[in-house]
């Protein structure tokens, strides 16, 4: 990392420390702005910053619309349309209805015809209660003003997490340009692979701390061997899913990052045999965290053939 990048990671985290509701202080400090353009109010930065970002939003399990926006930037500026980009850089949050109810992601669930758009889109990030709304069809990108739509809130297993449907009946639409999803995808996988190891690797710090905390026969448990060989395979697998997560590898990226959270957190919830899962202790959000981020973009399997190939 370079010494910007160091410091960008240290300022999230230190506001994070700090924001309950840390959303405003994250546009002040320019991160819905980071992949835009300087010229349309942007800062120009690329995709390691929005990992590191994502890392960091990751680690605290931040209810922030920072994923969904993230990716719904980049379907517009893969379109070369640039009138959206001012407003996206002042915090405005997008959403993207994109795939249907088999959550595939590889396919477009809704159809547009230049002037409106027709479908229904299932797990849109942030879809019930953002200011732009954007669908991916086969015949590009378009824009549909959300009173336009029929939004719902689907509720979900990760509360840190909100999805919607949402339902476009001949609704007058905007074309922004002609979009693949495939390259969007892929982008869509490697954010949320560091979004996915950011969590990991705080999800085994919380374990190291409660193991050296926790006491039996007069001794911390994490002094036993056994505990510290298990520890030691899941600092291994962080530091994977790290570099998994680093690398221009999506379909790795997110099969591994996915496997790897899955395993961590699950891993939690056995060493912390004395809490386990209660509203007093965040074990249950991580692993929460874990199962609905896996399907995210597309389930493990779905992009294991891509790995293999």
């Amino acid at each position: 990392m370079t010494p910007e990048q160091d410091e960008l990671r240290a300022t999230v985290r230190k506001l994070l420390e700090r924001e309950a509701t840390p959303w405003p202080a994250l546009v002040d400090i320019g991160v819905p702005a980071l992949a835009i353009p300087e010229e349309h109010g942007g800062l120009g930065a690329g995709l390691t910053e929005l990992r590191i970002v994502a890392e960091e939003l990751g680690r605290v399990l931040a209810d922030v619309p920072f994923l969904g926006s993230a990716v719904a930037t980049q379907a517009v500026l893969a379109t070369g349309d640039e009138r959206l980009l001012p407003r996206l850089a002042e915090g405005a949050v997008a959403a993207l209805a994109w795939t249907g109810e088999d959550g595939r992601w590889d396919a477009a669930a809704c159809r547009g015809d230049l002037s409106t758009v027709d479908g229904r889109a299932h797990y849109v990030l942030d879809g019930d209660t953002a200011s732009i709304l954007l669908a991916v069809t086969e015949d590009g990108l378009y824009e549909v003003d959300p009173a336009d739509a029929d939004r719902e809130h689907v509720p979900s297993l990760d509360e840190t997490r909100h999805f919607a449907t949402v339902t476009f009946d001949h609704a007058p639409a905007r074309r922004l340009g002609p979009l693949d999803p495939g390259p969007l995808r892929d982008f869509a996988c490697l954010v949320l692979a560091a979004e996915q190891t950011g969590a990991a690797a705080r999800a085994l710090e919380l374990t190291v701390e409660y193991t050296q905390q926790r006491h039996q026969f007069g001794r911390p448990i994490g002094s036993f061997q056994a505990l510290k060989h298990r520890m030691a395979d899941l600092h291994v697998l962080v530091e994977t899913a790290r570099s998994a997560a680093y690398a221009d590898l999506p379909a790795v990226a997110k099969v591994h990052c996915s496997e790897v959270l899955s395993e961590v957190t699950a891993e939690m919830i056995q060493l912390h045999g004395g809490i386990a899962i209660t509203w007093e202790h965040p074990a249950h959000r991580y692993f929460k965290r874990a199962h609905s981020s896996s399907l995210l973009f597309g389930a493990p399997h779905h992009h294991l053939p891509r790995v293999r190939s």
